[in-house]
């Protein structure tokens, strides 16, 4: 349980992930989805999510660059996690 919520836990990392889980998303699409979260919050939320193997994150080279974010397989494990997180709050 300690591991788990040391990677996915916070106000912020389970709702990115959430959103992640619907289907690969660019920056700016993550903020219109959670609009309470600041750019550099969100930002830095990536970058830890990125570092832990969680989502995988791919710029392509162009002017100007566009980067998507996406679950890894790692990412994609917590699903069931997800789901069931979800459901409760539904049902409580």
């Amino acid at each position: 349980v300690t591991y788990t919520l040391g990677l996915i836990g916070g106000r912020w990392k389970p709702i990115i992930l959430w959103n992640l889980t619907q289907e690969t998303r660019r920056f700016g699409e993550l903020k219109r989805q959670i609009p309470m979260i600041t750019e550099k919050m969100l930002t830095q939320q990536l970058r830890e999510l990125e570092k832990d193997g969680l989502i995988r994150r791919k710029v392509y080279p162009e002017v100007p660059p566009r980067v998507e974010y996406s679950l890894t397989k790692l990412g994609e494990s917590l699903r069931p996690v997800l789901d069931s997180i979800l459901q409760w709050g539904v049902n409580n």
